[in-house]
């Protein structure tokens, strides 16, 4: 439906090999006519990836032209070598930061600050607002993340991190949309007045989906296991994929939301048919370059 203020994001990881970077490419190439207002790139745990993020990034500010977001983490680095990271993506070009704790590094029970680190987003926030980052979107949890004590304890640590000077949540993905609904209550009930975007996982892969599941504490709902059950007897869960996301993005809209952060996990189509299926229209390129904040 035509009329809406429908804004949309996508995340995409930084390729390992060159078949990866092809993989990258096609997916930016496939989604960039559909406007996103950004595309953020993530970055591996303990700063893994740093050069390779930084390379897509390059990479796609030159040839889509899009507004294009860089994740940065806590983890590994000193606070000088994390505030450096963010220069560099400003330099290229890269307006936004997505500003994150971070997993611990492979190996690791949990998250430890590197001595001269900042010790959670919220610092990091305040890093980079003092040097002059303005952009910044944090995540959110609508269900409790593994390391809280509950989900007040996380709704605290959401609004030291907007309190600090980011501008927008991101959230971990969810499959029931009163999870975010009621989140969202709470947020604003907590005096939190920055929008919440719903983050949502068009799910490619069904095992996989649970394997991230498991690590971030989103949980699956029985009619999601039964569903994939039988459409994978039938041959069917590509389109039954396209529809429960589908269905979802429309129930979120359907409530007042207006922003949608898809994790495409560097798998365009499905991200595609759903946008599609909610009404985005695909732009003439040089429109989507100009498309957005």
């Amino acid at each position: 439906p035509s009329g809406r203020s429908l804004s949309i994001s996508f995340e995409f990881f930084p390729p390992a090999t060159p078949n990866g970077a092809m993989r990258l490419w096609r997916s930016v190439e496939r989604l960039a006519p559909l406007a996103p207002s950004f595309v953020s790139v993530t970055y591996g745990a303990g700063g893994t990836t740093r050069d390779r993020t930084r390379n897509a990034i390059k990479a796609i500010l030159e040839r889509a032209r899009l507004q294009v977001a860089g994740h940065l983490t806590c983890v590994g680095a000193t606070r000088e070598e994390t505030l450096e990271e963010a220069d560099g993506y400003r330099k290229l070009g890269a307006r936004r930061v997505v500003a994150l704790r971070g997993d611990p590094p492979k190996g690791a029970d949990r998250f430890e600050p590197h001595p001269d680190g900042f010790r959670n987003a919220a610092e990091l926030v305040t890093g980079l607002r003092a040097a002059g980052h303005d952009r910044i979107s944090v995540a959110a949890y609508p269900e409790r993340h593994p390391d809280s004590a509950d989900l007040a304890e996380d709704l605290d640590n959401l609004k030291r991190k907007l309190d600090a000077g980011a501008d927008s949540a991101l959230t971990q993905f969810f499959f029931d949309n009163d999870l975010f609904l009621r989140f969202r209550d709470a947020a604003a009930k907590a005096g939190i007045t920055a929008p919440i975007h719903p983050g949502i996982l068009p799910i490619e892969n069904f095992g996989k989906m649970r394997r991230f599941a498991a690590g971030c504490g989103a949980t699956i709902p029985d009619w999601l296991v039964t569903a994939y059950g039988n459409a994978d007897e039938q041959g069917m869960t590509e389109t039954l994929s396209r529809a429960i996301c589908a269905e979802q993005c429309d129930g979120l809209l359907a409530e007042g939301v207006e922003h949608i952060h898809f994790y495409t996990l560097n798998n365009p189509d499905l991200p595609y048919d759903v946008c599609r299926a909610i009404g985005v229209e695909p732009q003439p390129l040089g429109a989507a370059a100009a498309g957005g904040a």
